[in-house]
């Protein structure tokens, strides 16, 4: 094998092989590191909730007490609903920006492949 021969066969390799694997690597490294973020920020803020309302249930001393514990918990659930919604609306964003980066990528190196062969 020539030197020119080895070089092409690198220059192919990397084009062709190396260099897509580390931009889907990326790409995923990328989507796995956000996602986590998202589940570990929401899952802060819905232990935090609970406490909030744990707190409050602790609290009671009386019927008014009770009243302001009960009226808490009716909107600590409709802040969690809300937030929950968020959540799976992040979650699903997140997903689909994965995906159309992903079909770039997929189109970007079958464009490679097309001129590599010519």
């Amino acid at each position: 094998m020539t030197k020119a021969t080895t070089r092409k066969s690198a220059e192919q390799f990397q084009t062709l092989f190396a260099e897509p694997v580390r931009a889907y690597g990326s790409l995923t490294l990328e989507y796995y590191e956000k996602l986590f973020s998202t589940q570990l920020e929401a899952a802060r803020r819905y232990t935090e909730l609970g406490f909030t309302q744990a707190r409050a249930w602790v609290e009671v001393r009386d019927v008014d007490g009770f009243n302001q514990a009960l009226e808490g918990q009716q909107k600590a659930t409709q802040q969690f609903n809300e937030q929950l919604k968020g959540d799976a609306e992040a979650l699903s964003g997140l997903g689909q920006e994965y995906l159309q980066k992903g079909q770039q990528l997929v189109e970007s190196n079958m464009k490679s492949v097309t001129a590599a062969a010519k």
